[in-house]
């Protein structure tokens, strides 16, 4: 690393792994390249164990090495003796501070591990993103890989108010900040609606919605299902877009398209999407819906301000904070019939036009510059201190 620049540190999913949270991490170590500091990720060789990742492959296949990123794929979560190396490479590179990628209890131990030794014997500072600190989904001994995990930080960022609060039962810290998840802008730029829906092969004079990302209970595709089935919403002819792998048992989403006779009003693109694809979906659409039972934040709503496209999402978690109600969209209640009922008022009062045009000014607030000064700010607060 250049000694003239300050030196940063993420430990977090990068690439050839895919998903959200890799994005996440490379996008904001370009930011932080874009600011004048010199940064690396530390990612993972092995991330979960197969009982854990409920998809086909955790690795993104068709995508390329980003040649602008300084990644090491040295961690293995469940072999120590790894930690122990990485943390021991991050110490000889002395960096101005590290920033952690927390979203799981089971990186607890592999994580909080890594940070721990970092700290010894150093004055290094280490920082936690926390994108959830308790899980959608709870299994044994969560509570204290979580505690593990928060002990060893110097300051934590929440990108939901409900998460800054969730991280009060775990530490008395006061160096936490509420900084909103910024704008993914890393899918390219947007294309015409009519391009998109040629593109994907899909009616052009159609009504689209789209439900997007990994298919699990708590995003609430069931909810949604419901929804299309009311009389209502069938008869306006509108048509529904999934897009994303399913990580549970198919057969109760199937089971409400067969009982609610919506074999040509859903459209299944259930496997998970390329990155050069995903413009496609968004500018196809005309609304986002996100009906989830319970959340922290979602990447859905930036990658949705990027392409300027309305959302629809429930009043759970941080969602509210970052979709102001019938300004850039809906903020439902948690069943299906107030999902069907905003669905109804957006089609009926015409209101993609408006939305567009407040959203262009509402996703000024998301970004990348403005969450990388965030976390500057939280590390030149916490003190200097040479740990032993």
């Amino acid at each position: 690393m250049n000694p003239t620049k300050k030196k940063v540190i993420i430990v977090g999913p990068a690439f050839p792994l895919r998903g959200g949270i890799a994005n996440f991490n490379e996008a904001l170590c370009r930011a932080m390249n874009a600011a004048g500091m010199e940064v690396k990720i530390y990612s993972f060789s092995l991330q979960y164990p197969k009982f854990l990742f409920p998809g086909k492959t955790q690795f993104d296949t068709g995508g390329k090495r980003p040649e602008d990123l300084n990644i090491d794929t040295s961690i293995n979560s469940i072999n120590p003796i790894t930690w122990i190396k990485v943390a021991n490479k991050i110490k000889r590179e002395n960096p101005d501070y590290v920033v952690f990628r927390y979203w799981l209890p089971f990186m607890g131990a592999c994580l909080g591990t890594i940070a721990k030794r970092i700290k010894r014997g150093t004055n290094i500072k280490v920082v936690a993103i926390t994108d959830n600190v308790i899980p959608h989904e709870d299994r044994l001994g969560d509570e204290q890989l979580t505690k593990y995990f928060v002990k060893q930080m110097d300051g934590f960022v929440a990108m939901s108010k409900s998460v800054l609060a969730d991280l009060s039962e775990f530490t008395d810290n006061d160096k936490k900040v509420f900084l909103p998840h910024p704008i993914y802008d890393i899918f390219g730029e947007k294309v015409e609606k009519q391009e998109a829906l040629q593109h994907l092969k899909l009616n052009t004079t159609d009504k689209h919605l789209l439900f997007f990302g990994f298919i699990r209970n708590y995003k609430g595709l069931d909810l949604l299902l419901e929804a299309m089935g009311d009389a209502r919403i069938k008869a306006l002819g509108i048509k529904l877009i999934v897009a994303g792998e399913y990580y549970e048992d198919a057969a109760p989403y199937n089971e409400i398209i067969e009982r609610h006779g919506l074999k040509d009003n859903v459209i299944l693109h259930t496997h998970f999407i390329p990155s050069d694809q995903v413009r496609y979906y968004f500018c196809a659409c005309d609304m986002v819906v996100q009906p989830y039972r319970h959340a922290t934040q979602s990447g859905v709503t930036q990658i949705a301000y990027h392409f300027d496209k309305p959302m629809l999402v429930t009043h759970v978690g941080g969602l509210p904070e970052i979709v102001p109600h019938n300004v850039v969209g809906y903020v439902s209640a948690i069943n299906p019939t107030s999902i069907a009922n905003f669905i109804l008022e957006f089609y009926v009062h015409q209101k993609e036009e408006a939305f567009i045009a407040n959203i262009k000014k509402e996703k000024e607030r998301f970004r990348w510059s403005s969450f990388v000064s965030g976390i500057e700010e939280l590390v030149s607060s916490i003190p200097e201190s040479k740990r032993k």
